[in-house]
């Protein structure tokens, strides 16, 4: 095919391309005067004008978000149906975009008239005859790929291009995760369109696009009923910060910014935590045994508050010893959360001490004079205060950092060995603040559930004492003397009525704990689901134990499974490499099929008397090889130790900028050092990148009980070129 033909082919459909911006900049300035609009009305004085000013702010303000960032690759498709059908060709993209006429000028991928795009295949063409997918850098068209659907029409159209899938693959890779909405196959389209309710479960091997079809489904969902998801909103959760920086780009790319996207390390609002433990340390934090732990530790007393209460009042001695207060202990816990009884806590207290009072000028005045002397004294309400606080789960969390206490509620739950883990992770940072791992997260978010939201403060603060932390005035109701308002100490910064989700995504599903699952169960109480995973890349080394908690997380669910088995990631070298290392180590793997050949076989260094020099070579090599990212895997133990290394070799720094800026294709190229990143194998969970170069791989199999798992994930990152040191 002459690069005349495609250069005319490409001019062509810049033409198009240009009309959409154009009509785009119309549309912005459309919205931009809604906006403007919106304020005028609000300067009306009367209420309906700030409704309208309101509503008219709201849409403007999403319709430009919408704009705003649909500028990237906004018209990536075109289709050209059976003339008889449809002699005009139909361009599909980000956003749907109507004329000056008011007539459709681009169809949003997700919109019904769209789906054919993405269903019709050479067998079934569905009246398509040639389906085109446009390559932009920015607002330029650098290519076009073709694909004839109907050989059989009676149509003069000239087919350009390799395939847009391979096109696609080809790509090099950055340090951000590509929409690839425009070479969706028909496969990975049924999950994404598949029923709104229940659970939809996506699996297969590694470089299947799970990931991409997960996340299409999310902004499909958004589209088909944007109130209900836009109201619940949306969470999507992955492995690391990592990850969730590389899909970051793309719901927004597809118009969607009412999404939640959270690692595993920030479920819980306010807290974020990025290290993991050790494998033996997280494998204890995980189980389902810390629930019942973290149970009993919301029921303990308070770590150093009074055991027992004296106070005089008229003729007699009242006590509270340490039996009663237990026993009321207990009696407060049957009523509900722990925070959740502080208004009734006053109360129980007094009814107590007045069921002692025996002299009989204390009961003459009577139970209403009693509560009101002791609600005056400053002694009763430090010890409510003491005995009774409002307690963060932080707080609660960092009880177990007493060997005792540990001891004690974790009796015939957890071994010595395993409680001296624990210990060994919560103190080794000393006296104060605990540094959380992402293994603590689901302990944290368990014992928020457990002790329950502290109450809201009351609007009436005029009688508060901030050095009490309570509302003398807030105690009582005038009428019936009952605490139904109860002490009013400051709420916390979330709110366990907020967590719930419409719609949850997990990506990397297979390696979440049991306490993990719980966590994120229960945001998806009432949600839809889309879970993401492949069993053999787990990391958790009890899979029955993690399946029961998931289970119990989606109790009563339709359950719609969907399995994928096209490795577009790999090229069939180096998928022939990782899978050869699963079977031979006995992984009970899914074995999708690699679709892209490179005739580069996978390199394997052994032996290396300096280790340093060989990584650096290495490195060197295939950055001058590669347009796009080179990985740097290591085990957990090494990983300092290589950063060490890559910032001082200039030869990385200063040479393979310079190559990349020769290669053969600079699309989408990373510059300068970004290019290149250290990681432990359990960070490469979901990304992938042009090249890897993975630093003594039986080290990272013997890190953990399922390092062999970790290392085949590990081995499945590169699209083009693998190298491995020992």
């Amino acid at each position: 095919m002459s690069d005349d033909l495609i250069q005319q082919e490409i001019g062509r459909e810049q033409e198009f391309v240009d009309r959409v911006y154009v009509q785009l900049e119309e549309s912005a300035k459309a919205a931009e005067a809604l906006a403007a609009e919106g304020r005028e009305r609000g300067r009306l004085e009367h209420e309906g004008g700030l409704v309208e000013r309101d509503a008219m702010l709201f849409q403007a303000a999403r319709r430009i978000a919408q704009l705003d960032a649909a500028h990237e690759g906004l018209v990536f498709g075109r289709l050209d149906m059976l003339p008889e059908l449809d002699p005009e060709p139909r361009y599909i993209g980000r956003i749907g975009l109507r004329d000056a006429n008011r007539d459709s000028l681009l169809i949003d991928w997700r919109a019904p008239a769209a789906a054919v795009f993405y269903q019709a295949t050479a067998a079934e063409p569905q009246k398509v005859v040639r389906r085109r997918v446009l390559r932009n850098e920015a607002r330029t068209v650098v290519g076009v790929e073709d694909e004839l659907l109907d050989a059989e029409a009676n149509t003069d159209l000239p087919i350009i291009g390799e395939g847009a899938l391979m096109a696609q693959l080809s790509r090099a890779r950055d340090r951000t995760m590509h929409s690839i909405v425009a070479t969706i196959q028909a496969e990975q389209d049924k999950a994404i369109r598949a029923p709104a309710k229940g659970v939809v479960t996506i699996s297969g091997g590694p470089g299947v696009g799970k990931t991409v079809v997960a996340l299409h489904r999310a902004a499909y969902l958004l589209y088909s009923d944007r109130r209900k998801y836009e109201a619940g909103g949306v969470l999507i959760v992955g492995p690391s910060g990592v990850f969730m920086n590389y899909i970051a780009r793309v719901l927004p790319s597809l118009g969607e910014t009412a999404v939640a996207l959270r690692s595993l390390g920030e479920v819980v609002d306010g807290v974020r935590a990025t290290r993991h433990d050790d494998p033996a340390v997280a494998a204890v934090k995980g189980s389902a045994r810390m629930a019942e732990v973290l149970r009993r530790t919301a029921r303990q007393q308070v770590p150093g508050s009074p055991g027992e209460f004296t106070i005089f009042y008229r003729d007699d001695v009242l006590r509270l010893d340490r039996g009663k207060l237990g026993q009321l202990r207990r009696q407060l816990m049957g009523g509900g959360r722990r925070n959740q009884q502080i208004r009734r806590v006053p109360q129980e207290l007094l009814n107590t001490l007045w069921r002692q009072v025996r002299g009989e000028r204390g009961r003459e005045r009577g139970k209403e004079a009693f509560e009101d002397e002791l609600l005056d004294n400053p002694k009763f309400l430090d010890f409510v205060h003491a005995w009774w606080p409002p307690l963060e789960a932080r707080t609660v969390l960092s009880w177990l950092r007493d060997g005792e206490f540990l001891a004690r509620v974790s009796d015939g739950l957890l071994s010595s060995d395993e409680q001296r883990l624990l210990l060994k992770s919560w103190n080794s940072t000393g006296p104060g603040v605990m540094d959380l791992s992402i293994d603590d997260i689901p302990l944290l978010d368990e014992l928020r559930y457990a002790i329950g939201d502290v109450p809201e403060q009351a609007a009436d603060e005029r009688d508060f004492d901030p050095e009490l932390g309570i509302n003398v005035q807030e105690l009582m109701t005038s009428s019936d003397r009952e605490f139904s308002s109860g002490p009013s100490w400051k709420a916390p910064t979330y709110r366990l009525d907020d967590d719930p989700f419409a719609h949850v995504l997990i990506d990397e599903a297979q390696d979440l704990t049991p306490m993990q699952w719980r966590m994120v169960g229960r945001r998806g109480r009432t949600a839809s689901w889309t879970i993401v995973g492949d069993p053999a890349q787990s990391s958790w080394p009890i899979p029955a134990e993690a399946a029961a908690a998931r289970a119990e997380a989606l109790e009563g669910k339709a359950i719609h499974s969907f399995r994928l088995a096209t490795n577009y990631r790999n090229s069939s070298e180096i998928y022939a490499y990782a899978a050869a290392y699963a079977e031979r180590v006995g992984l009970d793997a899914d074995l999708p099929t690699a679709v892209r050949s490179t005739g580069i076989d996978p390199v394997v260094i052994e032996g290396v008397p300096d280790l340093e020099a060989a990584v650096r070579e290495e490195v060197v090599r295939l950055a001058g090889e590669v347009a796009g990212t080179v990985g740097i895997v290591v085990p957990l133990a090494r990983r300092g130790e290589v950063n060490g290394w890559l910032a001082s070799w200039p030869e990385v720094s200063d040479e393979a900028p310079a190559a990349v800026a020769a290669s053969r294709d600079a699309d989408a190229v990373p510059s300068g050092e970004d290019r290149l990143v250290v990681l432990t194998g359990l960070d490469t969970k979901g990304l992938e990148f042009d090249a890897i170069v993975v630093v003594r791989p039986q080290e990272i199999e013997d890190e953990s009980p399922t390092g062999r798992a970790t290392l085949y994930v590990v081995l499945t990152r590169a699209t083009q070129l693998l190298s491995t040191v020992s």
